[in-house]
């Protein structure tokens, strides 16, 4: 059964910083393409970050320069590091392979005061 469970959220102030884990279970996604998403309330939710298993790594543009995304496949998780926070970083953060019908974790609540 695949599972994914989300870590490493909190609160924190604006301009800090926190890492997000990611361990995936059930099965390895080291060849699939993972993603970081956030859902802040009312908001749909939207993808933030992307590696590939190449390595290489994509970002949205209202985190670019401040999050940056990295993996262990030998652990099959996969981290989010989050600095120079700000308020609308505020989130239930998730991350899901970027393809195919897999299961939702539980998320990580992130927020971050004034």
């Amino acid at each position: 059964q695949v599972q994914f469970v989300e870590s490493g959220g909190g609160l924190v102030q604006a301009g800090g910083s926190l890492r997000l884990s990611c361990a995936a279970s059930g099965r390895t996604f080291s060849l699939n393409a993972m993603g970081w998403y956030r859902q802040a309330p009312g908001k749909q939710r939207e993808l933030v970050a992307v590696i590939r298993s190449s390595g290489a790594t994509n970002y949205a543009d209202s985190v670019k320069g401040r999050f940056t995304i990295s993996r262990d496949t030998a652990k099959n998780t996969v981290y989010l590091q989050m600095s120079s926070l700000k308020t609308e970083d505020t989130a239930v953060y998730y991350c899901h392979p970027l393809s195919g019908d897999w299961p939702w974790g539980q998320g990580t609540q992130v927020t971050v005061s004034s």
